[in-house]
């Protein structure tokens, strides 16, 4: 069956990613391992560039050394959401006797990347370019998309999660769901060196004590 994948990167991220040795994560061989049946013939990625941070000044750097491993995939296509930050005010969990109930943080949001997938879904769908398609996310805000697809152009949807809690309105409406575990991680993980037009380059060094 001819398919498209649709990966929300920052639902995939903190889903199964953060805090494990699994981020060298080939997005193919993933792709192989828990779609079996289907030709897979286009990838879509969808994220945000990150900044450099106080506390960690090298997460660009390792960003694009992912993004550069991740473009050794034929037939992957990046697409570029962008992050917001932003002082808000907060409410307090357990706020202590005599302190404000409230507290001034630091938000960051990813901004574009849903979007940018529900777009191309769409786009893709209304021009019969697949016979099925797969989000890997988890994110609830997907479900209209997925219905338009399913509902109004008769093309299945299926759905694999990266979120440890399930996603009950994907789950309900997807042709198929499955989720995403430690050990597909683990046997879908990029050679620590990867070769491409530009050279050799290595999987991050810190990438395995790093969350």
């Amino acid at each position: 069956m001819r398919t498209f994948v649709y990966v929300d990167a920052f639902n995939l991220y903190y889903g199964c990613l953060k805090g494990t040795p699994y981020k060298w994560l080939d997005l193919a061989r993933l792709c192989a391992l828990m779609l079996p049946s289907h030709r897979i013939e286009r990838i879509k990625y969808f994220r945000a560039r990150i900044g450099s941070r106080a506390n960690d000044p090298e997460a660009p750097r390792r960003q694009q050394t992912y993004l550069r491993a991740l473009r050794t995939i034929p037939g992957l296509e990046i697409f570029y959401g962008h992050f917001l930050t932003h002082p808000v005010q907060m409410r307090l969990a357990n706020p202590q006797p005599n302190q404000s109930a409230f507290v001034w943080v630091i938000k960051t949001d990813e901004k574009g990347s849903d979007v940018n997938l529900a777009t191309q879904l769409l786009c893709d769908a209304y021009n019969r370019r697949f016979e099925c398609a797969v989000i890997v996310s988890g994110d609830s805000d997907l479900l209209a998309p997925v219905r338009v697809v399913m509902n109004e152009l008769k093309l299945p949807v299926g759905v694999l999660n990266p979120q440890q809690r399930p996603c009950r309105v994907l789950q309900k409406q997807a042709t198929f769901y499955k989720h995403i575990r430690a050990g597909v991680l683990a046997a879908s993980q990029f050679p620590d060196t990867l070769t491409d037009a530009h050279g050799t380059f290595s999987k991050p060094s810190d990438w395995s004590m790093r969350p």
